[in-house]
């Protein structure tokens, strides 16, 4: 996977700019935002400011984008983030931007290893040091993964904070958790479901559980409160800032819609969340060490996957506990009956063909050119916008585990 996004993919991207004069800088998603909080922590400048843009897309594209030009991007790259994101990028302001960009991929695959680590915990799985290791080489050589490092994105960031809140649940930490909920904040869509999913829980077992609304809830203020200080009015900017991004980005289309259609994607989408809140009601008085609790958060993070307003790859590490709930699960899954079986066989198909198709293109770029070996490199991710939807229909077919639970806390 490593060979392919290197050698085939920004093989493919780099000379395809070439031929239409597509503009390419340090494409570092990391990169509008850590501008963003270096001119405004230090020079007191809007970070959602047309001139700021402007300056972004120097450093991102290398040259300010052209409307002129029909083979420019249509992404502005603008400063479509939470004004207090600044607050975790304040310590590398003073850093000049490749060293921050070294650093941080490494910090994501620390980071990654880590999330994996703590999913493990949270699900009570023990696996061998063999085992942990070739989960950790297979999460760290999946695309989504691969393309968060490449790109720096702050998804693998929050995917870490989310699964540092979900393993402080389950030791009973509440306060700590609240707070780093609302850390995870910094990309609100990807958090929205789970946060509501929470909050409808605490109500479950207020009093043992109240801390944890009261530390997110505080928190939150505090990171408001302060973003509103050094940048006063900032909440109606970025809610400008998210509309210029949906316009400009197509409307920003959900797994759901790109897979079926705009219409139909929606209609979807909310039968979806009535579904998934149904079963956070009914699963809302179950503990926090809890098989039930953690099959209902992981299946929120899948079911946010696929109707956020992004369909974004590296949103996907959103999936890494529900695979592993899965794999974990796997041997009673197949278990069940013949239609499961066929149905655990076309979603792992779904979800192993990536690393498939990657093999194969390795392998051909043995005998075959590397212009070649390229034209192809759409085949890994055929069935990306598929694998969310797999790992929901997984997840539902473990019900049936969660279902004994089920009835002793609701």
């Amino acid at each position: 996977m490593w060979f392919y996004v290197q050698n085939v993919l920004i093989g493919h991207q780099r000379a395809d700019a070439a031929l239409h004069g597509t503009p390419r800088g340090n494409l570092s998603d990391l990169y509008p935002r850590w501008l963003g909080a270096r001119e405004l922590l230090l020079h007191h400048r809007n970070p959602y400011s047309p001139e700021l843009t402007r300056e972004i897309q120097i450093g991102y594209y290398g040259r300010p984008l052209d409307p002129t030009r029909p083979e420019d991007p249509t992404d502005q790259q603008g400063f479509a983030y939470p004004v207090y994101v600044v607050f975790l990028l304040a310590p590398t302001v003073t850093l000049p931007f490749p060293a921050v960009q070294a650093g941080f991929r490494w910090l994501l695959v620390f980071l990654t290893v880590a999330t994996l680590l703590l999913w493990l915990r949270t699900l009570r799985w023990r696996p061998s040091s063999a085992t942990t290791t070739a989960l950790a080489v297979l999460t760290l050589g999946s695309f989504p993964i691969l393309q968060g490092i490449k790109l720096q994105q702050l998804s693998l960031l929050v995917g870490g904070l989310i699964a540092g809140c979900v393993a402080l649940l389950a030791g009973g930490n509440f306060l700590l958790a609240g707070v780093v909920l609302a850390l995870a904040t910094i990309k609100p869509q990807l958090v929205l479901l789970v946060a509501a999913c929470l909050l409808l829980w605490a109500t479950g077992n207020w009093s043992r559980r109240k801390n944890f609304v009261w530390g997110f809830v505080a928190t939150l203020l505090i990171l408001c409160g302060a973003a509103e200080y050094v940048l006063p009015g900032w909440l109606g900017q970025f809610r400008e800032a998210i509309a210029a991004y949906r316009q400009y980005n197509g409307g920003a289309e959900s797994v759901l819609e790109v897979l079926v259609s705009p219409g139909w994607g929606r209609g979807l989408a909310a039968l979806a969340l009535l579904a998934l809140s149904r079963v956070c009601w009914r699963l809302r008085r179950s503990p926090s060490d809890s098989t039930a609790f953690v099959w209902m958060l992981v299946l929120t993070l899948a079911v946010t996957v696929m109707v956020v307003p992004k369909a974004a790859p590296y949103n996907q590490v959103l999936l890494l506990p529900g695979i592993l709930l899965v794999v974990q699960q796997g041997q009673v899954l197949w278990a069940e009956n013949r239609l499961t079986r066929i149905i655990v066989l076309i979603s792992s198909f779904l979800i192993l063909w990536p690393w498939l198709a990657a093999v194969s293109l390795t392998a051909a770029s043995l005998f075959l050119p590397a212009q070649s070996v390229q034209k192809a490199w759409a085949v890994p991710v055929y069935t990306s916008f598929a694998i969310p939807i797999a790992v929901v229909v997984l997840l539902s077919l473990c019900l049936s585990e969660v279902a004994p639970l089920e009835s002793k806390v609701s």
